[in-house]
């Protein structure tokens, strides 16, 4: 290649790994000299020479959890562009195992996309010493961070259901140790308080279909006339749970969800929820992180915040009067 280029074969190394160290001509002629000779670089011996992998790594609570399969999908788009691969990790809501994942992932990507991590603080910075991390979907002093600010959805939510002459409503709340839900928990709390509605708080609930599918029940027993649900998974079961009771969605119990995912938009009734920007911080952390590795030092800003809103559908309709 250094021939048919005519420069030195450590010319053709700058022009391939630090093309910053040779002029544009030289660098052209390098690159269609290996286009011609139909070079491909060995990546393995590229990461030894240059101390990187060329790999990227995310770890999610729940891969089966629809919320995240967009997420997923968005930051792989947007780090192949930047030539990265991408390695992938689900946690299963276990602490413990994000945080083995975690450490484990860190010895062999360039950096991680760490998306609504459970650890706790102390354990985050042990592990973003080492490489580094992007934070989504939780606010961190730790790592450059996007979150979504829940506040617009969670009062346009409260104020649809007292508009609709709901005045005491049910909470059915996610993971104990998870920052979400502690964030829509302190939302939902002052919305409530600032609209005049009762908010009763049930749970903790697992947050997937069977959490929703156990939690209808308390909900019903609290006399409740609407019920927000932690994510739409919880929603859902909340429903098929109400319908086994014969208890008709909206027409005897009103059901708001959290996240907007595909599936809301295909029940019977449609899923009146909060829609969570999600594939937009995805592309946003992505961004982030490939700022870091820039060689720039940390992004700026170093947190975004995007916004949530609620997207009303078929679930919710006016509270019936008490009595009938």
């Amino acid at each position: 290649m250094a021939a048919l280029a005519g420069v030195s074969p450590s010319t053709v190394s700058r022009a391939l790994n630090s093309p910053g160290l040779v002029n544009a001509v030289t660098r052209q002629r390098v690159l269609e000299s290996a286009e011609q000779l139909g070079y491909q670089p060995n990546r393995a011996a590229r990461s030894l020479v240059l101390g990187r992998t060329s790999n990227l790594g995310l770890i999610v609570p729940d891969i089966a959890n629809p919320f995240f399969t967009p997420f997923i999908k968005a930051v792989q788009a947007q780090v192949r562009q930047a030539s990265y691969s991408l390695f992938l990790a689900d946690t299963d809501e276990d602490v413990e195992v994000e945080v083995e994942a975690a450490r484990a992932m860190a010895k062999q990507v360039d950096g991680m996309i760490l998306c609504a991590p459970r650890m706790p603080g102390n354990r985050l910075r042990s592990i973003a010493v080492h490489t580094p991390v992007v934070i989504a979907n939780r606010q961190s002093r730790t790592a450059p961070a996007v979150t979504m600010d829940i506040g617009p959805g969670v009062r346009q939510a409260v104020a649809h259901v007292h508009a609709l002459g709901h005045r005491r409503c049910a909470f059915l709340s996610g993971p104990r140790g998870s920052w979400s839900n502690q964030q829509r928990l302190r939302f939902f709390t002052a919305a409530c308080q600032a609209q005049g509605v009762e908010l009763i708080v049930l749970g903790p609930f697992e947050p997937v279909f069977g959490g929703g599918y156990r939690g209808a029940d308390e909900a019903v027993a609290a006399g409740v006339t609407a019920i927000f649900a932690y994510n739409d998974l919880v929603a859902l079961g909340v429903m098929s749970r109400l319908n086994d009771r014969g208890i008709r969605v909206p027409g005897e119990m009103s059901v708001l969800g959290f996240d907007d995912i595909p599936m809301a938009s295909m029940m019977n009734p449609p899923l009146t929820t909060v829609m969570m920007p999600i594939t937009a911080v995805a592309r946003a952390s992505a961004s982030m992180l490939l700022a870091l590795l820039g060689g720039n030092g940390p992004p700026r800003p170093a947190a975004q915040e995007l916004a949530a809103r609620l997207v009303i559908r078929s679930t919710t309709e006016s509270a019936r009067p008490a009595g009938l």
